[in-house]
């Protein structure tokens, strides 16, 4: 129920505001477990993900957004366990490990799951090489994976921080994309490569950005 009013509220909200084009959410299957990847361009793609998909969407996010105290830390805590977001301490030594395998729990109760193979933000615009949880999940479920395009969110929050923007959105959704020709190869490192690497393309040719063969983080880093 709570679910239900916070996306109804957050949604009024969104069209009024933001009036989302949406492009493609037919091809999203409307029941059983369904991965979503994309690009991710700055934090509040997840919110735009779970408002304009009409089944509910669930995602990895940092424990930290539910772990604050008081009032503001409980409201917190409230709207992202709403909106779909299950916590994980991703920063421990398995914490790539949790993360995965609470995907594959996920997947395997029938539901939809949100990713974004780059492992966070792009700094700078460009879309950046995948990582294979993406893969590795794909062929751990069987589950097929819908590619998906946030186009315009980077405008609404630059950086990531602050007041929204008011900017045009667009969220674009690809054919889904069925690996089970690769069931049981979820070891071996050249399939899962081939796997995310063909998602990667679809989410370039679906987002128009340019795409950077290198892992964002060392992007970051370097930069």
């Amino acid at each position: 129920m709570s679910r239900i009013v916070l996306k109804a509220i957050l949604g009024l909200m969104m069209r009024v505001l933001f009036r989302p084009k949406v492009e493609g959410i037919e091809r999203i299957p409307g029941t059983g477990p369904v991965i979503m990847a994309g690009n991710h361009v700055t934090f509040i793609d997840s919110i735009f993900l779970s408002l304009v998909v009409k089944r509910p969407v669930f995602f990895i996010g940092k424990d930290e957004y539910v772990t604050g105290k008081g009032i503001k830390g409980r409201l917190m805590a409230w709207f992202f366990t709403t909106a779909g977001m299950v916590p994980v301490d991703r920063d421990g030594g398995h914490g790539g490990v949790a993360a995965l395998m609470t995907g594959r729990r996920i997947l395997e109760e029938g539901h939809a799951f949100g990713i974004y193979p780059e492992g966070t933000r792009s700094p700078d615009g460009r879309l950046y090489r995948g990582r294979t949880g993406v893969a590795r999940l794909a062929l751990m479920t069987g589950a097929p994976v819908v590619p998906f395009a946030m186009i315009g969110t980077d405008k609404v929050q630059p950086g990531g921080k602050g007041r929204p923007h008011i900017a045009p959105v667009t969220v674009r959704f690809g054919e889904p994309l069925d690996f089970s020709r690769y069931e049981g190869m979820d070891r071996d490192r050249y399939v899962l490569r081939a796997v995310t690497d063909e998602v990667m393309s679809d989410v370039m040719e679906l987002s128009g950005q340019e795409y950077v063969d290198v892992y964002a983080t060392k992007a970051r880093a370097a930069a």
